[in-house]
């Protein structure tokens, strides 16, 4: 049974600092692409970022240079680093792992809400 569960989320300033953290059980963590995706209410849930098994990394164009995504293979988790948060960035974030071939699991996830 694969279970991914994200923790980190939370209430931020705006300009804020926030870190995202997806631990994945009963798969082979390594393989397959870890993703960060969002939904903010009344909006379909959209790409942030994604790291595929050999590092190469993928952002959505309203988060480059502000977020960093990575994965430490060793500890099953994957990481998304959120600087320079905006209001706009509110939402609930969900980590995802895409083994291909339509086989994906997705985490519960944790609110994220950017605000004075």
């Amino acid at each position: 049974q694969v279970q991914l569960v994200e923790s980190g989320g939370g209430l931020v300033q705006p300009g804020g600092s926030l870190r995202l953290s997806c631990v994945a059980s009963g798969t082979t963590f390594s393989s397959g692409t870890m993703g960060w995706y969002r939904q903010a209410p009344g909006k379909q849930r959209e790409l942030v970022a994604v790291i595929r098994s050999g590092g190469t990394t993928t952002y959505a164009d309203s988060v480059k240079g502000r977020f960093t995504i990575s994965r430490d293979n060793a500890k099953n988790t994957v990481y998304l680093q959120m600087n320079s948060l905006k209001p706009e960035d509110t939402a609930v974030y969900y980590c995802d792992k895409d083994l291909g071939f339509g086989i994906r699991y997705w985490g519960q996830g944790t609110q994220v809400t950017v605000s004075s």
